[in-house]
């Protein structure tokens, strides 16, 4: 799949001395989900502005579509639709008017078919007419979705999207994007909801100390990095892991009910057969078992944790 953004050797240090990018190099797919994690103040929100324009980089380039951020900023600007953490607009302005003043912002002649769809499939169509201090914090992030939607961008970035917002409205949201990268836009975003990017990335990227350190099909990343959690329930409570089991590391659990053993998806054998074996030598019977795979959060944090 052709790569729509290119990042290469990009690097932003500040006045203070500060590097928030190190050599960072990374290509976005056309029409994917990627979804960029990382601790507080890891780098993503520079990288994100740096991409967009917004901030001047110290070294490096970021292509948009073939276009160079900074040699050829109008095209390869137009073609970026932001999605800001923080909510900037007017308040004293309706809804219809600032997503209608943010279209022609990039030189787009006036499409009220476009801006009634957008507003629309936000849930804001029936707030047109508002004024933006009217709105709820979840309508106001969805109207900063709606204006970075209001040009029609090959490109959408969305930093934080759902941060304040209720479950349910998450939900949607998730749809939308969904529908959005179907039509053929690219998706890149920034989440602390693990579960977001579980639930929605193609693929994941994960920066750490203005450093990219991991980026992997989100699929094949739970497979090679994720572990698996075997629970072993016990006829009978016991009071201390025999002697003869040490090998296998288990964690005793649930008052003396359950014993916890933890392996390697990537490895050749998991051990299970033999550990069921051990048991039944050391006289102890089970009467049930029960597997769970590593989440994404789980092997993020194992990563950060690395990283450090």
């Amino acid at each position: 799949m052709n790569a729509i953004i290119s990042i290469t050797n990009l690097s932003k240090s500040y006045a203070t001395g500060f590097q928030a990018l190190k050599d960072v190099s990374l290509e976005i797919r056309k029409g994917e989900i990627f979804a960029l994690l990382g601790p507080n103040g890891a780098g993503k929100t520079t990288l994100i502005s740096t991409t967009c324009g917004i901030v001047r980089p110290t070294s490096g380039s970021v292509t948009v579509d073939g276009h160079d951020i900074i040699k050829d900023y109008r095209a390869a600007r137009s073609l970026i639709g932001l999605v800001p953490q923080e909510l900037t607009t007017d308040a004293f302005e309706s809804v219809w008017n600032t997503v209608s003043f943010s279209r022609g912002l990039f030189g787009k002649s006036p499409n009220p078919a476009h801006i009634e769809k957008v507003l629309r499939d936000l849930s804001l169509w029936d707030k047109k007419d508002n004024r933006i201090m009217t709105l709820s914090g979840g309508m106001k992030r969805r109207l900063l979705i709606a204006k970075a939607l209001s040009h029609e961008p090959k490109i959408l970035f969305l930093d934080e999207p759902t941060a304040g917002v209720d479950v349910n409205l998450r939900r949607d949201m998730w749809a939308l994007v969904r529908a959005l990268r179907d039509s053929g836009v690219t998706i890149i975003l920034t989440t602390h909801y693990i579960d977001e990017a579980e639930e929605m990335a193609d693929r994941i990227g994960v920066i750490n100390q203005g450093e990219i350190i991991l980026v992997e099909n989100k699929v094949e990343l739970m497979h090679k990095l994720g572990r698996k959690q075997l629970t072993v329930q016990l006829h009978q409570a016991i009071e201390y892991v025999p002697e003869s089991l040490a090998a296998y590391r288990l964690e005793l659990m649930t008052d003396g009910t359950e014993l916890v053993y933890r392996y390697d998806t990537r490895a050749d054998q998991t051990g299970i057969a033999s550990l069921l074996a051990a048991l039944g030598k050391a006289g102890i019977d089970f009467k049930d078992l029960q597997t769970k795979q590593s989440s994404l959060e789980d092997i993020f944090v194992s990563l950060v944790r690395e990283g450090q």
